[in-house]
């Protein structure tokens, strides 16, 4: 089971981080005005997570993409309170507010191949 869901996580930043560069614009309006240059923001966060997506399926880059992963979630959690606060259309208010605490779920997991 240890490797499954290493290998979802993994996955799971791979296609986040592709879908950054496939579907900019959903990621750029969710990153708070007062940061600069949302286009770039995304484009560094995309590819951070195909890194560190990448990184975690192998045993000698596992560690340190993990803990990039942890600090990637702890970054961009300004864009989830952001989403929140703003409202996303399709969204229900609920779900957005469940997805602050789901963070720190991510961060644990990620956590767990330190």
């Amino acid at each position: 089971m240890y490797l499954f869901f290493l290998y979802l996580m993994g996955g799971f930043y791979v296609f986040a981080g592709t879908m950054h560069f496939v579907k900019p614009r959903m990621f750029i309006k969710i990153i708070p005005p007062y940061f600069p240059k949302p286009k770039l923001l995304n484009a560094i966060a995309g590819m951070f997570e195909l890194v560190f997506g990448l990184g975690l399926l192998f045993e000698p880059t596992r560690s340190i993409s993990a803990i990039g992963i942890i600090l990637l979630l702890l970054a961009v959690f300004p864009a989830n309170i952001y989403m929140y606060r703003k409202g996303a259309k399709g969204i229900p208010k609920w779900a957005l507010l469940l997805r602050l605490p789901m963070q720190f779920a991510l961060i644990a997991w990620a956590y767990v191949y330190v």
